[in-house]
Formats: structure tokens, sequence, C-alpha cells
């Protein structure tokens, strides 16, 4: 038997990356969090987490032995060369955790959500790409109100990202996010029905 289509569920921070692969996973679709695999391998005991360390130095974790992750971000959002070390880090853990589920899940298609696809090399290991689209000035606000970011540091944290053109330039399918609830649902159900014919 042929495998599920895999489809790499992508798009700028904020976009609604989250609430998109909900809705698919509420029409019964497997979905595969690489933000939720990302979590797990810094966590203590894991071989990235001591890798961190020893690039970023010990104050990185707190006293229970935990990845402080808003320090981690602070440092790599204002530093390209702290942040290619940290993705050269667990990108690759990532890649390998993200396709062994896969593997073993089955089900008529799979969404992997991967928020940098653009710059990962699963973008290698996916079938189709659908990119969650909306403008720059909705990212920034649903930054500044999810994050309590500051407009200097909204923009920062697109600027660590793929461009919006960049994203766009690999999509085999778009949803455009910056309607309703409901205007976003009728398109992620005609993508599940197109994804169900693709099985």
């Amino acid at each position: 038997m042929a495998d599920p289509p895999r489809i790499g569920l992508t798009g700028g921070i904020a976009s609604g990356k989250s609430t998109v692969a909900d809705m698919f996973a509420d029409l019964g679709a497997v979905v595969i969090d690489t933000d939720v695999i990302a979590r797990e391998v810094v966590m203590p005991g894991e071989p990235a987490l001591d890798e961190i360390v020893a690039a970023f130095g010990n104050d990185i974790v707190d006293d229970a032995g935990m990845l402080k992750r808003g320090d981690l971000r602070e440092i790599v959002f204002s530093n390209e060369a702290a942040r290619k070390r940290l993705e050269a880090i667990i990108h690759p853990r990532i890649r390998s955790a993200a396709i062994q589920r896969a593997e073993a899940a089955n089900g008529p298609y799979q969404l992997i959500v991967v928020p940098l696809l653009f710059e990962s090399p699963l973008k290698e290991a996916v079938d189709r790409v659908l990119v969650v689209d909306c403008t720059e000035e909705t990212q920034i606000r649903r930054l500044m109100a999810r994050d309590a970011a500051s407009e200097t540091e909204a923009r920062q944290m697109l600027a660590a990202q793929a461009s919006r053109a960049e994203r766009l330039s690999i999509a085999d399918d778009v949803i455009s996010n910056d309607k309703s609830v409901a205007n976003t649902r009728q398109q992620v159900i005609a993508l599940h029905e197109i994804y169900l014919s693709l099985a």
C-alpha cells in the first residue's frame, strides 16, 4: 500500500497554524506537530539539551534543569549566528522524530506542522506544502496581543523567519487566515476533501 500523502503545514509566526491544524484534526486528519517535538527533544536528559547548554551556557536552564525557552528565544531572535547554531542542534532531531511518527501513523493523509518549513530539511519529506497566510499587520497585532510583545519585538520575530513571499513561493495550497474563523474552516473543509482524494 502506498504511504499516506504528507502535507507540510507552515506559516509565519501568529498566522494561525495551530488553529488550522486543530480544524484538520477535527476532520480526522493525522496531525504531527513539530513544535511539540521541539519541546520534547530539549527535555532534561535529552542529548540536545546537553548540546544547547554547551553552546549557550548553564544560565540557559533553570534550577530544575528545564530549558529557559524565553531566554533562549531572546538570544536567537537577535543573533543570526546563535539561531543557526541552535537550529543545527535541534532541526535534525526534529526531522528524524517527525518522520518516525509519520511512518508509525496511518490515516488517509498526514499533516506535518512545521513553522519554519521554508528553511527546514523536512521540506523534502512532504508531498505538498500548505501555507497558512495572513498580512504582516495581522501577525504583528496578534503577536502583541498573544505574547505582550512590543511592535519592535514583533517585527524582530517576523524578520527572523522566511518572508511571506518566500513561504508563498513553495506553497501548493494556501489558506487565507485574515477573516473569520468560519471562513477559515470553509477553506479547511475544501482542502480536506482534496487531500482525501489524493489518498
